[in-house]
């Protein structure tokens, strides 16, 4: 019996590379977390803010990786591209979009909650703004995770067959840099100022054009004209 390989794209291997970056980053930045409290310093991170090329090195990535993403570009994947009017392609029979909205609220309602109690864990002094930066870069691997691996998102609340027609794709930098609200600083909130306009840049162009955004409407988002194939990839990992 025949095995077919699955090749991955290289949109996929993309995502592993980010992946493995992210992690790197993390790790990095607990470790530098832990000496900063080893060495009793009384400022939290300090360990980071002494070296303000780290700071500033995380800035320009997570900078460029969102301005990227207001433009249409080979180097994303169509999950976050097909709100652009050059992805979308007419289905053969019309279909109307499909309603989301109870589950897109669900999403919205859980992460606020979820960050409200991480917030609520600063402000009594249980958490510092180190953990809420280490906070952060966590969610920016979880980002990866969800789209490589598994996505509690996609299989609790939005129930959407692959992340190509993932509705709150373009939400993933708003939701890293949710933390960052509670640390009033140039490059927390220059950060996610950024990712708040690609949120209402996403939104506004859904609520503009929602055909765009569900493989019922737009032909590009159907898995015959998928060039990622990622989903085949998870359902091996599956099976293993």
């Amino acid at each position: 019996m025949s095995r077919r390989k699955i090749r991955l794209s290289k949109i996929s291997l993309l995502h592993y590379y980010k992946l493995l970056f992210r992690s790197a980053l993390f790790i990095i930045c607990t470790v530098l977390y832990i000496l900063s409290k080893l060495n009793n310093n009384p400022h939290p991170f300090s360990e980071i803010q002494e070296r303000p090329a780290i700071l500033g090195f995380i800035w320009i990535v997570f900078t460029f990786e969102m301005i990227l993403r207001f433009f249409p570009s080979r180097l994303e994947s169509m999950g976050c591209q097909k709100q652009f009017k050059k992805n979308f392609v007419n289905p053969k029979t019309y279909k109307s979009t499909p309603d989301v909205r109870k589950s897109t609220f669900a999403v919205a309602l859980s992460w606020l909650l979820l960050n409200g109690i991480i917030g609520l864990l600063y402000y009594i002094g249980f958490i510092d703004k180190g953990i809420l930066i280490l906070i952060s870069l966590f969610y920016s691997v979880c980002d990866m995770i969800c789209i490589l691996f598994f996505c509690p998102f996609q299989t609790w609340f939005m129930k959407n067959k692959c992340c190509g027609s993932c509705r709150i794709y373009n939400w993933d930098y708003a939701m890293m840099c949710t933390p960052l609200i509670f640390i009033p600083d140039v490059f927390t909130w220059s950060l996610l100022l950024i990712a708040l306009l690609l949120l209402i840049f996403w939104e506004t162009l859904y609520h503009l054009h929602p055909e765009r955004f569900h493989e019922e409407t737009n032909d590009t988002l159907s898995c015959r004209n998928c060039e990622e194939k990622l989903c085949q990839h998870k359902k091996c990992l599956r099976h293993l």
